[in-house]
């Protein structure tokens, strides 16, 4: 794929390329729309086989989060960034000063926060160069780890999913998958498992996988067997594609609700889903916690605010499901045509 194409046709406004000798800093800044605001999105640190492939991610992401703000309610836009390296080899502090600094120079276009390989201490590290970052911990006055509200959110839109797919509203006796056993996944699982939900998970993490298993007494799976568990939902919450031509004709689940952002690969056939009658809560919608969570630090929200806004999720998705329904269209495009509704309202 072209990404200078690519970036056109998604109406990119910016793209910003980062290289800091002295630290090995390699990073893209992608600022997709400041409509309704600044454009706030995680910093993602992954060991990219190829500068092409980054980019193509980073564009990807800052859309989805776009998306996710409008979807929200938020005034904010969307962006987001990718450091090129291994995070458990090659970062160091002085590699995140210079991503602050780089942050420092586009003058509040871009507020940057916690993603995939990157941390708390890591945003405190940014927050020595910028002010415009979120996510930094309680300490310095911000709103610490997103992870806790991100998996709260997804809670609420299984609800709302086991409510519309299967007309009931107990959680208990549900058989839920949970795919990737991070911070958002093990949270979500804690919910989940005080409301009596049978889990059956899988992470490549043996160590984190095993306590999972005994806190919530889950049943271990392998990271390929999740998808044919034979469950009422499935619950991705690791990273993106998971869902493919390949996998979505053996997911069982009536229902699928997750933490992972992307999680249609591009080659899947937007209504694949929908033929074989599985509801699909769209990612960016569900997940939305964590952007509610730190962007409250630049909203000047409060935690009964944050709260408020995630628990509606629920409501989000019903909304969602309704038009849907109405419009003969798959649930993410429908969201896709709510979220330009609001943007085009706002120029």
């Amino acid at each position: 794929m072209h990404t200078l194409s690519e970036m056109m046709s998604k109406n990119h406004e910016r793209v910003y390329f980062g290289y800091d000798k002295a630290s090995g800093l390699k990073a893209i800044i992608a600022v997709h729309s400041t409509v309704l605001g600044p454009a706030l999105g995680g910093t993602r640190m992954w060991d990219y086989s190829s500068e092409e492939l980054a980019l193509q991610d980073v564009l990807r992401l800052s859309r989805g989060m776009t998306y996710k703000a409008a979807m929200a309610g938020l005034a904010l836009g969307g962006g987001k960034a990718v450091i090129i390296g291994d995070s458990t080899k090659d970062k160091t502090d002085d590699m995140m000063r210079a991503f602050g600094r780089m942050v420092e120079e586009l003058d509040g276009k871009y507020i940057t926060a916690e993603d995939v390989g990157t941390t708390e201490h890591d945003m405190s590290v940014i927050y020595s160069q910028t002010r415009h970052v979120t996510g930094i911990p309680k300490s310095f006055g911000g709103s610490g780890d997103p992870s806790p509200v991100t998996a709260r959110g997804v809670y609420q839109g299984i609800r709302a999913c086991v409510k519309e797919s299967m007309r009931v509203t107990s959680l208990d006796g549900l058989r839920v998958a949970v795919q990737g056993i991070g911070n958002v996944g093990w949270y979500l699982c804690g919910y989940l498992h005080a409301r009596g939900v049978k889990l059956f998970i899988t992470d490549i993490n043996e160590y984190r996988l095993q306590a999972a298993v005994k806190q919530f007494g889950a049943t271990a799976v392998g990271p390929d067997e999740i998808y044919d568990a034979d469950v009422d939902v499935f619950a991705p919450c690791a990273l993106g594609a998971v869902l493919n031509d390949n996998t979505v004709s053996r997911i069982r689940a009536r229902i699928v609700a997750g933490g992972a952002n992307n999680q249609l690969a591009p080659d899947l056939a937007d209504d694949a889903l929908m033929r074989r009658g599985i509801l699909y809560a769209p990612d960016y919608v569900i997940n939305a916690g964590g952007l509610i969570s730190a962007s409250s630090e630049k909203l000047n929200h409060s935690n009964r605010e944050v709260l408020e806004k995630t628990d509606n999720i629920y409501y989000t998705l019903e909304r969602i499901f309704k038009s849907s329904a109405v419009e003969g269209v798959p649930t993410h495009i429908m969201s896709d045509r709510l979220a330009e509704r609001r943007i085009q309202g706002a120029v």
